[in-house]
C-alpha cells in the first residue's frame, strides 16, 4: 500500500497540498499496527485505507481550525443541531454513529472502518 494506491481508491484526497505525500504515508505506516491482515484478508488494503482516510480527514480539521486561530485537536462530536438567526436544523446523529465507537464516529470513513472491524470480528456465521 503506497500514497498513490491511496489516492486513486480515494480521488478525494488527491489535493497533495492539502494531504501531502508524507502526512500519507505516516497514516498508512499507522494502519499497518491497527489492521490484521490475518484478519482482514482480501480486505486488508480497504481496512488500511479507511484508517488513513479517518486520520486524514481529522488532521484535515485540526489544519483548518488551526489557520483560523482555533485550537487544533479540539474533540468535537457529531453536530445534532444548529441555529442561525430564525432557521434551526437538526440531524439524527444517532442513525449514522455506531455505539461504542467512540473515536471511529467521527468521519464516515471511521464509520466504515469500524463496521467492517466488527463484523470482522464477529468470526464465523451458521445459519
Amino acid at each position: 500500500m503506497d500514497s498513490t494506491t491511496f489516492r486513486r481508491d480515494f480521488p478525494e484526497f488527491s489535493d497533495k497540498t492539502v494531504y501531502p505525500d508524507a502526512q500519507v504515508e505516516f497514516w498508512l505506516t499507522v494502519a499497518v499496527s491497527l489492521v490484521n491482515p490475518c484478519v482482514w484478508g482480501e480486505l486488508t488494503d480497504q481496512a488500511m485505507e479507511l484508517v488513513t482516510a479517518h486520520h486524514l480527514v481529522l488532521g484535515a480539521r485540526d489544519q483548518k481550525a488551526s489557520s483560523v486561530g482555533g485550537i487544533p485537536g479540539l474533540v468535537n462530536g457529531p453536530q445534532s443541531s444548529k441555529a442561525v438567526d430564525k432557521v434551526s436544523a437538526g440531524y439524527d446523529t444517532g442513525a449514522v454513529t455506531i455505539d461504542g465507537a467512540g473515536f471511529w464516529n467521527m468521519t464516515t470513513y471511521g464509520i466504515r472502518y469500524i463496521t467492517l472491524a466488527r463484523i470482522f470480528g464477529a468470526g464465523g456465521i451458521q445459519l
